[in-house]
């Protein structure tokens, strides 16, 4: 298998980034999310699973971020994916989980970044931000 190139790494990095953002700010319900995710290959859903997990590092999620991220992620609190997401400090091994995993992975992770980015949003950049990935524009509907 050869990996791909730079631009379309970089354009699937980038097409994360909106997907994970939207459900993030309400903008994308959670189950769009996981058809999006539940339709990539599996190599390309561990990358995803990387990523996601190194945005959930950067929103410097809390255990109660973790607690209340899984109760909305709709997955089992003794699942896999929940309990490793709430550990204190938190597991981000997602990416190698077996494949049936995946699922409730991408769940958890997208449930909790949402609520620790929504408290920063809220906080540290309440009013003078300017992460691009926080001021999305609401998404319209396709015809």
């Amino acid at each position: 298998m050869t990996e791909p190139s730079s631009a379309v790494g970089r354009t699937f990095r980038r097409e994360t980034e909106l997907v994970v953002n939207e459900i993030a700010q309400g903008l994308r319900p959670l189950d769009d999310g996981v058809s999006w995710f539940s339709g990539l290959a599996p190599t390309r859903q561990q990358m995803v699973l990387q990523e996601v997990a190194g945005y959930a590092l950067q929103a410097h999620i809390t255990a109660v971020d973790g607690r209340v991220g899984v109760a909305r992620s709709g997955v089992k609190p003794t699942a896999n994916p929940s309990v490793m997401i709430c550990m204190d400090p938190p597991r981000y091994g997602f990416a190698g989980m077996p494949s049936a995993e995946h699922v409730k992975a991408f769940r958890v992770l997208v449930s909790v970044f949402a609520v620790a980015d929504t408290r920063r949003r809220e906080t540290y950049c309440k009013g003078a931000c300017g992460h691009a990935w926080h001021n999305l524009p609401a998404v319209s509907e396709q015809p």
